[in-house]
């Protein structure tokens, strides 16, 4: 328990809750002991608009969002006092405001967060309005508050720098522990190995995002602010983690076969098994030791593991005569082969913690590394281009719009004590996903609700005024740092926090607290009625785009590897380039359909079918994956014309899929030649083979290597084949958008 504790008192959403409370109860605590209460609510208001702005990243564009969110709120804040007297000035600008700054999402997550600092401050703007002088006196308030939030954000970051990299590089550690440990389940005898599957399907999404984030860290940190030794290690970490999920994804075995294989010799899969756990250990054990800023001891002998293996291989071999042990002899070895390097990358993450690491091979390839960060420009044209329907933002925005004007049309027309207060609601709950919404709305009731019973229970037995004011900040830092781990905890934290400051503000709190519970209620069922009725953006709509991308990423991966494989030479930076897209593809496809079964169940269309290509898709990078690893880790012949014809084929079964997910009617439609295709199978070997004769006609060991590589990569090709004629067949079926 205490441990978790300190987890999470060291996390960076409890370090921005902390940041925030001190840029807004400092100023506030000054100047009500200098008899400017309202002043110091102005003050506090600014600083807190201006936090959600601040996501990680370096310090260049910490402070540029920062200050940009500033003069947003505090220009927003402006202008709602200055045209509010006037009708047809103040309507018009508002409902323009509030679909521009919607619409700005589009430019990422960094957009999205200023754009909710905007309109929360135009929401806000509208429950404290003022006049003459006063508007000018509170906006240079807000203004002093978000630079206030800002210096204090920057002495935090400037105080621990890596801090967030390390926290992210522990997340990435643990998620990549918890892979390998879902490998190691499969070893089991009576494994629902289809239920792992998923689990590492679901589990690669989260990996996804964290490689992105710890991409935009570590690459644009050190094109900004230099390569220090630290940034360097963090990164060849970083380039280690991705190569052992790629080692993992390329290298899969049939457990079913290899249980039934080995069923009279069990010890040697069980110590190959203790050996793939230790594997996933390892690496949780690194996490563990940057997460508690000691020095790492390797707990683990994953040498010794290795040599377990071996000897019960040996084992193996001794007790069955050559003949009947030599078949699963090679599949042991083939095991021990991925094993070692895996063992070898985890060596490597450990030395970066242990020992003086030589970064020149990451300089060299200093220049290559920006290629794979998400390109940060803002084009007018990205805009434009989502001024549509078919934009789910565009949408998102016009929905966005119109519930705020029906939110503040029915406080006007009932005349609720605080109309704006549904709009908070609106803006806090709705997102472009109606799933998401949905969740939200139920967070966010439970959560004030509970967080007002709980706050007049304490408020009963407790008068004195300072312990209120004690339990309210503690309150406002448990809330935000809650709020993106646990909404509903975190919203029943910010409602406590709310009661306790009307508990100390005014004696009517019960009839306040009353209105806030309705009226969050009331925004609680305009967004999830608007995201159901208005544009809803149902992602049955959007999965034949995430399908078709992913395919496409396949086909460039493969089309690279094909490359590669004819042309030799070194891997290129396109070639990591089409593995990694490959990878976040097939990561944003499994994010889709996560959001669609979470929707009602009228609008989850195909559900089985979705999930099918899925897997296809997930396995057909593994076994792409595994075929570019096969190329990349041996010394390889020249590719012959068989490769060359299979792999078109297996490009034109991609390219068709790809054509019937874009709807090109007018696209002519690709029969493969099966009996070609088969002619093509049944004398690859011999064509190969003679090929290989050829080139090498007096040295048998080499002509025996090269056949071993030959039967390799055709099995491979194979597999491909079939996975792509598979893929065809599911988009066939496929009948999303009907």
């Amino acid at each position: 328990m205490i441990e978790r504790l300190r987890r999470f008192a060291d996390s960076t959403n409890f370090t921005k809750a902390v940041i925030v409370t001190i840029a807004s109860a400092m100023p506030l605590i000054i100047l009500t002991q200098l008899g400017y209460f309202q002043y110091g609510i102005a003050v506090a208001l600014g600083a807190f608009l201006t936090y959600p702005a601040d996501i990680p990243s370096n310090l260049q564009h910490k402070v540029r969002g920062l200050l940009i969110t500033t003069l947003i709120v505090s220009g927003c804040t402006f202008m709602v006092n200055l045209l509010h007297p006037v009708p047809l000035l103040f309507y018009p600008f508002a409902i323009v405001m509030v679909f521009f700054l919607s619409m700005i999402s589009v430019y990422g997550q960094r957009a999205t967060m200023v754009s909710f600092s905007g309109l929360l401050a135009i929401a806000l703007a509208t429950g404290h309005l003022r006049d003459g002088w006063d508007i000018a006196i509170y906006t240079a308030l807000s203004l002093a508050g978000g630079l206030i939030y800002t210096t204090i954000s920057v002495l935090f970051k400037l105080v621990s720098p890596h801090r967030y990299t390390e926290l992210q590089m522990v997340e990435c550690l643990k998620l990549t522990a918890k892979y390998m440990k879902l490998r190691g389940n499969l070893w089991e005898k009576d494994a629902d190995r289809e239920k792992i599957v998923e689990k590492q399907l679901h589990l690669q999404v989260e990996l996804n995002t964290i490689h992105e984030s710890l991409r935009e860290i570590l690459i644009r940190n050190r094109s900004t602010a230099g390569s220090s030794n630290r940034t360097r290690k963090m990164l060849l970490v970083f380039i280690s983690m991705v190569d052992i999920l790629e080692l993992a994804l390329s290298t899969s075995f049939d457990h079913s076969k290899l249980q039934h294989k080995f069923s009279d010799h069990p010890k040697v899969l069980d110590t190959y098994q203790n050996l793939a756990y230790n594997l996933g250990a390892s690496l949780k054990r690194i996490a563990k030791s940057i997460e508690n800023r000691k020095k790492y001891i390797s707990k683990h002998n994953l040498i010794e593991d290795l040599e377990s293996v071996q000897r019960a291989i040996e084992s193996y071999r001794n007790a069955l005569s050559e003949a009947e042990a030599s078949e699963g002899v090679w599949m042991l070895l083939n095991m021990l082969h991925y094993a070692e390097k895996q063992v070898e990358k985890i060596k490597t993450i450990e030395r970066a913690f242990t020992t003086t690491m030589n970064f020149k091979e990451l300089k060299e390839r200093d220049k290559d590394l920006q290629k794979f960060l998400t390109p940060e420009y803002y084009p007018f044209r990205i805009l434009k281009e989502n001024l549509s329907l078919s934009s789910t933002i565009f949408r998102h925005s016009l929905r966005l719009t119109i519930t705020m004007i029906i939110g503040f049309g029915l406080g006007l027309i009932f005349q609720m004590q605080n109309p704006y207060w549904i709009l908070l609601t609106i803006i806090v709950i709705m997102r472009p996903g109606y799933g998401l919404t949905k969740q939200r709305s139920f967070q966010r009731i439970i959560g004030t609700v509970a967080g007002a019973v709980i706050a007049f229970a304490l408020l009963s037995v407790i008068k004195n005024t300072s312990i209120i004011a004690i339990l309210a900040v503690t309150a406002m830092v448990l809330g935000l740092a809650f709020t993106s781990i646990n909404y509903s905890i975190g919203a029943t934290f910010v409602t406590i926090y709310v009661v306790f400051l009307y508990g100390m503000l005014t004696p009517n709190v019960r009839e306040v607290i009353q209105y806030r519970v309705f009226d969050t209620a009331v925004g609680a069922v305009l967004a999830f009625a608007a995201n159901y009725f208005l544009w809803p953006a149902w992602e049955f709509l959007s999965l034949p785009v995430y399908i078709k991308k992913s395919i496409e990423a396949n086909r460039n991966y493969l089309n690279e590897i094909s490359l590669f494989y004819n042309e030799k030479g070194s891997v290129s930076t396109a070639y990591k380039l089409a593995r990694k897209s490959a990878f976040v593809e097939l990561g944003n496809l499994m994010s889709s359909y996560q959001r669609m079964i979470q929707e009602p169940k009228s609008k989850q269309k195909q559900v089985q079918q979705v999930y099918k290509l899925a897997v296809l898709n997930h396995t057909l990078v593994s076994s792409l994956a595994s075929l570019g690893t096969y190329i990349q880790s041996h010394k390889t012949s020249k590719a012959s014309e068989a490769f060359n014809v299979v792999v078109n084929a297996v490009i034109k079964n991609l390219d068709h899929s790809v054509a019937l997910l874009s709807a090109e009617t007018s696209t002519q439609a690709y029969c493969s030649d099966k009996e070609e295709l088969a002619m093509r199978f049944t004398e690859l070997r011999n064509i190969r083979a003679r090929e290989i004769k050829e080139s090498t006609p007096d040295d048998e060991n080499e002509f025996r290597l090269k056949m071993e590589e030959a039967n390799l990569i055709i099995e491979q090709l194979v597999w491909l084949n079939g996975l792509s004629e598979k893929i065809l067949t599911a988009t066939k079926q496929l009948e999303l958008t009907k």
